[in-house]
């Protein structure tokens, strides 16, 4: 499905990026894989590579063709630095898979300033960095080829934190629900030239959610946490076959996907003259929200009891 394909995956050292790094490779793309992480030391002192290096190292021992980047993509610079690395090596860049991301979880109200600033940085900005740089790479591209469209995938990675709203996780929400704004306005801006954006909402047992699902239950079968689950809906989305999709989001886990729909008008709701005053409004809003039921509003709790064999 991706033969020829130069793919950049960021956070693809271990857990998800990781997955998707080797589904891409495996269906054929080349693919620079980015995780900020130095080598280090294992157990008896011996130098160990750098997680981005060891899953290059995977890649190309199976046959594919993969480079590694050790930077920052929450660093503008760096997240040139590797676009520019994914078009000198290969050629040119097709897909763009942001993954990268960490978590600083605590209740608003014990939240610090660098625990805010840290996840919205990594997720949110990071994002923004590879996009900016990629959307000038095809854009260019394009241009080039008297506009005609060119093949350009991004894949975001989001939150159900999001959809379902996370009472320990202000920052990661507020960053995931960014990334989806992000992907939705790329979608419309890149559209013309052929590139899509979606946006995929995974629920996976890595290295960075061990405190939320906890381990892998021994010989309990296929886990249906595994980011294996998750890899091939990312895959699709880097393909041609995927040129219609953008401006979506997808929860996916345990052999699962679910199509989010955008939101709707609940009610609607005008002033009886030019505008409203605070009593109509209360004459108005309050029995409607009296006769409504307790705790629903915006945010989508259900997604979170999604499971295979569910419908609607």
């Amino acid at each position: 499905m991706l033969n020829g394909a130069t793919a950049v995956v960021t956070g693809a050292g271990r857990g998800l990026g990781r997955a998707e790094a080797l589904e891409l490779a495996r269906l054929g793309a080349n693919v620079v894989v980015n995780d900020y992480g130095r080598p280090g030391r294992d157990g008896s002192g011996e130098t160990s590579a750098a997680p981005a290096e060891e899953v290059a190292a995977e890649i190309r021992a199976a046959g594919g063709r993969a480079t590694a980047h050790c930077g920052d993509v929450s660093d503008f610079e760096q997240a040139r630095e590797l676009v520019q690395l994914a078009v000198d090596t290969y050629g040119a860049l097709d897909v763009l898979v942001n993954n990268a991301g960490i978590l600083r979880d605590r209740m608003v109200f014990s939240m610090t300033e660098d625990e805010w600033d840290a996840v919205v940085r990594v997720h949110l900005k990071g994002h923004f960095n590879t996009t900016r740089f990629a959307a000038a790479h095809w854009r260019d591209r394009s241009k080039a080829a008297g506009g005609a469209p060119v093949h350009g995938r991004i894949v975001n990675t989001s939150s159900e934190a999001f959809l379902a709203g996370s009472a320990g996780q202000p920052n990661y929400a507020a960053a995931k629900g960014g990334i989806v704004g992000l992907t939705t306005s790329t979608a419309a801006a890149l559209g013309k030239y052929g590139v899509t954006a979606n946006a995929i909402c995974p629920r996976a047992r890595t290295r960075m959610t061990e405190d939320v699902f906890g381990a892998a239950v021994a010989g309990g079968g296929t886990d249906p946490l595994a980011p294996g689950h998750v890899s091939p809906l990312v895959a699709y989305l880097a393909s041609r076959a995927a040129g219609r999709i953008t401006g979506q989001v997808f929860v996916v886990h345990g052999g699962l996907v679910a199509v989010m729909e955008r939101p709707r008008v609940g009610a609607l709701f005008e002033a009886k003259g030019e505008r409203f005053a605070a009593e109509e409004l209360d004459a108005t809003l309050t029995p409607y929200y009296a006769e409504r039921a307790e705790g629903e509003g915006f945010a989508a709790p259900e997604v979170l009891r999604l499971r295979r064999g569910q419908r609607g």
